[in-house]
């Protein structure tokens, strides 16, 4: 019998031997037992022997089981290399391995096949990965994993939150995890500093809250990216977009157009940013700036920059504006801001309007009229005294196109508005809508609808044929039925 088999049935010797006939002594005052004497005692003895088995007996195998994981990971570390390259993660893998069954025959434990693979990657993923969350994070059908405390940890398939049956052993056992992810990054988590973004090596974002701040123990939210970036196949067989609205937006790419990539939270604004990133001809110097860098654009002249916080002194921080400001020297064709939230909107618009074509960047808001709303509060978060028409007038001269991204109740993710920034007329600045999402209906859970053209040609595609492309009319509904 396995030692995990033994663990589980050892806890018996507790518990009193039916054979030996002796009971719990009886209560003064209490009723005698009834008649016949066997049944009500078997039961008794019954109830006993579940309330065992499901309270104190449960806590015991789990608590045992760690102590054996523990220890064995423990003396793992004692002998293991300390100058190994962890990076190399096969080599550390096989050399985990051999002493890992060394271990286990030298301490006589006794485990079934499964047994031992189960304890060996469990201790595999506390030495070179994420512990309890490095199952999550290979799973490719899970988009995020929410820790909320020690032992409530949610996962975001499709769009749809679950809770898992998986959990540290402690706070503690959460703070080794999330130090081990901000540690090589030069970031900080403390008292002081109780909450940072980071990045996993695979660009999978990264908050973490901890307390004082976080009243349920320490919080962690992964944002995880696809082993393999989403194409514009799987986009387009998603339901996401069209491939008419793909085919036009590939076109606003490489006809230099600046594209503005709004949405609420989770909606795919970067996972669209990387998409259209992908149709920037090789042959562009491009600069991307980011807090944390997620993007995966594949062009090989590409100089990827991320913001700084400021160190344990206040001193050195290096925020998204700075960035965008220094990149303009470093003769960028494109400029790529991962997400504008403050002042650095007034510094992007500078760049779109002084050379830099062909800039994207993405921005928090509930639609396209929300998105000019938010720039402008954003310019006059630089803190400059500029007339509201003035910022106005760079908004409507800088960016050319809004695609609004949305996360809808089903869970899914869709492009639901391509609009063009016509001009200004007044003191107002005009958007057209070129593509539309109508819903036609909702049905098994499943939000039924289709991005279509509104049949307006938009007023930029002069630019677009200046570029060598020509698009068909049927792209913007001319010349077929809706």
């Amino acid at each position: 019998m396995s030692l995990l088999k033994r663990l589980e049935q050892g806890q018996g010797k507790d518990r009193p031997d039916p054979a030996a006939g002796s009971g719990p002594a009886p209560t003064p005052g209490a009723p005698p037992p009834p008649a016949g004497g066997s049944g009500g005692e078997s039961a008794s003895r019954l109830s006993n022997l579940q309330q065992r088995r499901t309270g104190p007996a449960a806590e015991g195998q789990r608590d045992t089981y760690f102590d054996l994981k523990t220890r064995v990971q423990n003396r793992l570390l004692a002998e293991l290399d300390p100058g190994m390259d962890v990076t190399r993660v096969a080599e550390v893998r096989k050399a985990i391995q051999d002493l890992f069954e060394q271990i286990l025959a030298e301490e006589s434990i006794v485990l079934s096949r499964p047994e031992r693979a189960r304890l060996f990657e469990a201790i595999v993923a506390e030495i070179i990965g994420f512990g309890p969350l490095q199952p999550l994070l290979e799973d490719e059908t899970i988009t995020e994993v929410m820790v909320n405390g020690a032992k409530n940890i949610y996962v975001e398939r499709k769009g749809r939150l679950y809770r898992v049956p998986v959990t540290f052993e402690s706070d503690d056992h959460v703070m080794r995890i999330i130090d081990r992810i901000v540690a090589p990054l030069g970031r900080r988590i403390d008292e002081s500093s109780p909450y940072v973004d980071a990045r996993l090596p695979d660009g999978s974002r990264v908050n973490a809250v901890i307390p004082p701040i976080s009243l349920v123990g320490p919080s962690l939210t992964i944002r995880v990216f696809s082993k393999q970036p989403i194409t514009v196949e799987q986009l387009i067989g998603f339901g996401a977009i069209t491939a008419e609205a793909m085919q036009f937006l590939k076109a606003c790419v490489e006809a230099r157009l600046n594209i503005v990539v709004s949405g609420g939270t989770g909606s795919g604004k970067t996972t669209m940013l990387n998409i259209l990133s992908g149709f920037i001809p090789d042959d562009e110097r491009i600069v991307t700036i980011e807090n944390a860098a997620e993007l995966q654009l594949r062009q090989d002249h590409v100089v990827t920059l991320e913001s700084r916080p400021p160190n344990i002194e206040g001193r050195g921080e290096v925020t998204i504006q700075h960035l965008v400001i220094n990149s303009l020297r470093m003769r960028p064709d494109r400029v790529v801001v991962g997400e504008i939230r403050d002042g650095a909107a007034l510094d992007m618009l500078q760049a779109m309007n002084t050379g830099h074509d062909g800039s994207m960047t993405t921005a928090h808001s509930n639609g396209p009229r929300d998105t000019i709303s938010r720039l402008e509060t954003m310019c006059l978060m630089a803190g400059f005294d500029l007339p509201v028409r003035a910022i106005r007038e760079q908004i409507a001269s800088a960016v050319d196109l809004i695609l609004h991204a949305e996360r809808l109740r089903d869970g899914s993710r869709k492009t639901v508005n391509i609009t063009e920034v016509a001009g200004m007329e007044g003191d107002v600045i005009t958007l057209t809508d070129v593509f539309v999402f109508e819903q036609s209906g909702y049905e098994e859970g499943k939000v039924i609808g289709r991005l279509r053209p509104t049949g307006l040609r938009p007023k930029f595609m002069d630019k677009i044929e200046a570029a060598g492309i020509h698009l068909p009319p049927q792209i913007f509904g001319m010349g077929r039925p809706r």
